[in-house]
């Protein structure tokens, strides 16, 4: 009897995605490595300024080597800007996140991102909530509480920061649903880095005060730059060539290697209730998964 998923029979097919899952693993953990470097010398703010002048950069380039530079087009100003508010906060609640709070921890809220779009895309993109999303939100919330523990011993502004920058990734990733129905990724990445780097010159000026990063820091914020469109590159390629079911397992690798990187670099202890609650986050995103690739097979 079968599965109900179809997969591809080319193992080569199988591989190449799980290395190209692998790529984004590695792009989001060198992205937190390198955030905390240069949070010393610089604000969030100025972070993403920095971040996304060099996105932006690297959007021109490749928008001209490929071709590409056409499909970049001025529809759905609107839905532009909310995607990339959602985005901004987010990611600037996230680089709060790494530098006061163990990385571990971080990225296992980070991983509720998938569990707020089910409940949020019946408001914003008409989906109907199904009894397995709505079971898949209840054991992710269970999660948030294993990994977060509320009391007034545990509680801090950085937990809240990573848990609510979810929340703004999920909201980034209902608007970028939204815009791939008629706009290119060259078009969405291309508006992103650009209102983002208005966003972070409005936010960073607000004090009257711009930090320009020393030449310690310049390398780091490249890295940032690149490794933030990679990761997403990364992952939109292994999507496309493999079921997201056998992806998901690989993207969950960021965890164990996030702590490990925190244990060897900071001395980051690695707390059994975040590897606990990151794991059953974990099994409600793929609860969901699992279940939407044997409906649509």
């Amino acid at each position: 009897m079968g599965t109900g998923v179809t997969l591809p029979r080319d193992p080569g097919v199988v591989l190449r995605a799980g290395l190209w899952m692998l790529g984004a693993v590695v792009s989001f953990s060198s992205m937190a490595v390198a955030g905390r470097a240069v949070s010393f010398e610089l604000d969030t703010f100025e972070i993403m300024m920095y971040r996304s002048i060099v996105g932006f950069v690297i959007v021109i380039i490749l928008a001209r080597l490929t071709g590409h530079a056409a499909t970049i087009t001025t529809r759905s100003p609107g839905t532009h800007l909310i995607r990339n508010l959602c985005h901004f906060a987010g990611q600037n609640l996230w680089f709060y996140a790494i530098t006061v709070i163990p990385l571990a921890q971080v990225f296992a809220l980070e991983f509720t991102a998938p569990l707020w779009v089910l409940v949020l895309s019946p408001l914003i993109l008409g989906e109907r909530l199904t009894r397995t999303r709505a079971l898949a939100a209840v054991i992710g919330f269970i999660g948030i509480l294993i990994v977060a523990r509320p009391s007034p011993e545990t509680f801090s502004l950085g937990t809240l920061a990573a848990a609510a920058a979810a929340i703004g990734f999920a909201g980034s990733i209902l608007m970028t649903k939204r815009l791939t129905r008629t706009e290119s990724l060259t078009c969405i990445l291309f508006w992103m880095t650009l209102v983002q780097i208005i966003l972070g010159v409005l936010c960073a000026g607000v004090d009257g005060d711009i930090a320009l990063p020393s030449l310690a820091s310049a390398p780091w914020l490249i890295l940032i730059g690149c490794a933030g469109l990679l990761a997403h590159f990364c992952l939109t390629t292994a999507l496309s060539l493999a079921p997201a079911t056998l992806i998901t397992p690989v993207d969950f690798l960021r965890l164990p290697v996030i702590a490990i990187i925190g244990l060897l670099v900071y001395a980051e202890p690695v707390d059994a209730f975040v590897i606990l609650g990151a794991m059953v986050i974990f099994g409600a995103n793929y609860l969901n998964i699992w279940r939407e690739t044997r409906k649509s097979a």
